[in-house]
């Protein structure tokens, strides 16, 4: 059994569902926040900010790389991803700062806890605005990683 991938116009802050809900998103591995998609994020809740620098400052003792994923709680029915998937804040001599097996190895853990918790998952175009990612090649980790595994999954543009 699969799901859909819908792609709405919208406000991925305020995800279109009823139940439990994950909003997943792209964050640096340099400690950085502090453009893009975050400054949405830490417009309406303050704890995924926190959480991810604190996170960031305890990195010597903690899981925080590449792939590592930490959900916050901001209500009772919804939880911020924070995924670590893009190497940097620039593009360089190794390319755009995403990288998509970062992003497939975070994907593929919110799909656990989606499952887990029979939540939908609900984000903007990930890896593609600051990361430098594409989204012909974000689409089908999403595909394999979530709608595969039926997690009802919701992309937002903004109109």
């Amino acid at each position: 059994m699969t799901s859909t991938l819908r792609i709405i116009a919208g406000d991925a802050t305020e995800p279109q569902a009823k139940g439990a809900k994950i909003i997943a998103h792209v964050c640096n591995d340099r400690g950085g926040w502090g453009k893009g998609f975050v400054l949405a994020l830490s417009r309406r809740w303050p704890e995924p900010e926190r959480d991810y620098r604190l996170w960031y400052r305890g990195r010597a003792g903690n899981d925080f790389g590449l792939g590592a994923v930490r959900l916050v709680r901001v209500r009772p029915d919804l939880q911020v991803a924070n995924m670590i998937g893009q190497h940097g804040t620039k593009t360089g001599s190794n390319g755009p700062p995403i990288r998509y097996e970062a992003v497939e190895r975070c994907l593929t853990a919110v799909a656990e806890r989606a499952l887990a918790e029979e939540a939908s998952v609900h984000m903007p175009r990930i890896g593609c605005g600051l990361a430098g990612g594409k989204w012909e090649r974000i689409e089908p980790i999403i595909r394999r990683t979530l709608c595969a595994r039926s997690v009802p999954t919701t992309v937002y543009d903004r109109p």
